[in-house]
């Protein structure tokens, strides 16, 4: 029996807050990672929602595994919108605070391969005062992977070198957009990993991820089409190789939560049902 939770990004299910957490929790999921950035679960959130939120997640037995923190757009790689995404990520490390988790999750950009250019520069001094920030709360900013390979990432933290900063690490990510080994990538980021995505995926053909992200993020990309390059698929049905992958997570001594994530799909419910299943019955 392999020592891991089976959470469930409650959005996923595309109902409202509360009916995407009983969603959850009828799957078989013991904790619930939600979506923090805007609508009914943001740091605008009052106190007296904060301690509604907070109690029906305990009546319902589930833990807050995470906080998704994403912002959108191009990540911390632009100095002007740090501005205002800086001050927005503290709201939401506050927030955790207040619903009972200690992990906040983001994507932050794509890191440039050389440490001199100016947004590399730009996205580490957003990341060392997030840290800061989020290490004095108990709390970890958590780095999800997937724009770029695990070596590169593992680096950009140690140049960070605070417990405020982690990995939220999505293996689906890394096989469709990094085109990275996921089970290499456990061993390399081990000891920062504090959340897991639970997703599946496929790469089609090599992609530039700069590009891949920018679109994401709404810029003109000419010629550029997801579909050939990769699909998120499934859990068990894609090219993350699980049995090894998990045996990754557990040598590093891991003991956090599988969060299935599914992002697409006509009937997320039944493949979120499939996933608790598939989980279940690696590490049960």
């Amino acid at each position: 029996m392999r020592p891991f939770k089976i959470g469930i990004i409650s959005d996923s299910f595309r109902l409202p807050l509360y009916e995407g957490i009983k969603a959850a929790k009828n799957a078989g999921a013991e904790g619930i990672q939600v979506y923090a950035v805007k609508g009914e679960m943001s740091p605008e959130m009052s106190r007296d929602d904060r301690k509604k939120f907070r109690e029906f997640c305990a009546e319902h037995s589930l833990e807050v595994s995470a906080l998704c923190g994403d912002l959108g757009g191009h990540g911390f790689q632009r100095a002007d919108e740090n501005k205002t995404k800086i001050p927005r990520s503290k709201q939401i490390v506050d927030l955790a605070v207040d619903v009972g988790t200690k992990v906040v999750t983001t994507h932050i950009g794509v890191l440039p391969n050389r440490k001199a250019d100016a947004v590399y520069r730009t996205m580490r001094k957003a990341c060392r005062e997030l840290a800061k920030y989020a290490s004095d709360k108990g709390v970890t900013f958590a780095i999800e992977t997937g724009p770029e390979k695990a070596d590169r990432l593992k680096d950009f933290l140690e140049g960070i070198n605070n417990k405020g900063i982690g990995v939220n690490m999505d293996p689906a990510n890394l096989v469709m957009v990094a085109g990275d080994d996921p089970v290499n990538a456990v061993k390399l980021l081990g000891q920062y990993i504090v959340h897991t995505h639970a997703k599946d995926g496929i790469q089609y053909q090599p992609c530039d991820p700069s590009k891949v992200y920018g679109s994401f993020a709404g810029d003109p990309v000419e010629g550029l089409d997801i579909g050939k390059l990769f699909a998120e698929v499934p859990l068990g049905e894609g090219k993350v190789p699980w049995d090894a992958y998990l045996d990754a997570l557990e040598s590093t001594g891991y003991k956090g939560y599988l969060t299935i994530e599914r992002e697409v799909g006509k009937n997320p419910a039944a493949d979120i049902t499939k996933a608790v299943q598939f989980l279940n019955e690696k590490i049960r």
